[in-house]
């Protein structure tokens, strides 16, 4: 009886369900991850000097001086790379962090525990979106709302008050709709490798 009702159910849904509505369903999909970005699309328009042209180190100038990647992206499922300066300990506490390319702010804050203060940008580079995540900053240089160049000093290098020894949280990321996360995972799906990234860019 069971089994009759449910084929029963398929295929009227399948009569009633014209090929048309299956259409409009994938224009739906379509125009809302449009406008997800439309936002994004008009601000670059607008400001189109602040469209990302390549990409650098976020320490160091110029690229990465001074500093190493102490534990890079994948290594012990870490979802950015931890750039610390050479002297080790805390001998990079407040150094300048970076913009690693022109871009626009959509956050800046202390959000407290393991993060303390992060910024969040998004750069448009040759019609795709991505988002550079800086973490543990010690000061934060911008606000909200700003648009920045590459290079541009944005924070200090911090400990995300007191947790960590100073060091810089950095990552990169090709899906610039997901939460804060968690710094590390197995599902890498949304994160690039920054170095790799900004090496080849």
């Amino acid at each position: 009886m069971k089994v009759f009702l449910s084929i029963t159910i398929i295929v009227l849904f399948s009569l009633f369900c014209k090929p048309e509505d299956t259409l409009l369903l994938k224009n739906k999909i379509s125009i809302d991850t449009q406008d997800k970005y439309a936002k994004y699309n008009a601000l670059f328009n607008d400001y189109n000097e602040f469209i990302a042209i390549d990409f650098d180190f976020p320490v160091g100038k110029p690229n990465g001086r001074g500093y190493y990647n102490a534990q890079k992206f994948r290594t012990n499922n870490h979802l950015g790379d931890d750039w610390n300066g050479v002297g080790g300990g805390n001998s990079d506490l407040g150094d300048t962090i970076y913009s690693i390319a022109n871009g626009y702010i959509y956050f800046a804050e202390d959000i407290g525990g393991g993060w303390g203060n992060v910024i969040r940008i998004i750069h448009q580079y040759k019609g795709n979106y991505y988002e550079s995540l800086y973490a543990h900053c010690q000061t934060i240089k911008v606000k909200q709302g700003d648009f920045v160049k590459k290079g541009m000093s944005i924070a200090t290098i911090g400990n995300a008050n007191g947790i960590y020894l100073a060091h810089l949280h950095l990552e990169l990321r090709d899906n610039i709709f997901m939460d804060i996360g968690g710094g590390y995972s197995e599902n890498r799906e949304g994160y690039l490798d920054p170095t790799e990234f900004i090496n080849e860019n």
